[in-house]
């Protein structure tokens, strides 16, 4: 069952509160996304360290309900 991109937003705020999120759903079914992220959490952090960050935000779901999460991330 795909995941609606409100919960993944939901999700990855509630692990970086003050992220500024731009989600879009690439194929239209709710499986594949592109997730665009700042948050100062990320400063000083390698980029793999980053998406380690949105990742355990996610809680296990990537590969699950949550097929595809292309990232981007950035420091505020």
């Amino acid at each position: 069952m795909p995941m609606p991109a409100s919960e993944i937003i939901n999700m990855i705020q509630a692990a970086l509160p003050d992220a500024v999120i731009e989600l879009t759903d690439l194929a239209g079914d709710g499986d594949h996304y592109k997730a665009k992220i700042v948050s100062a959490s990320f400063a000083g952090l390698s980029r793999i360290r980053q998406h380690q960050l949105v990742y355990a935000a996610l809680q296990g779901k990537m590969g699950g309900e949550l097929h595809a999460l292309a990232l981007e991330t950035a420091e505020k």
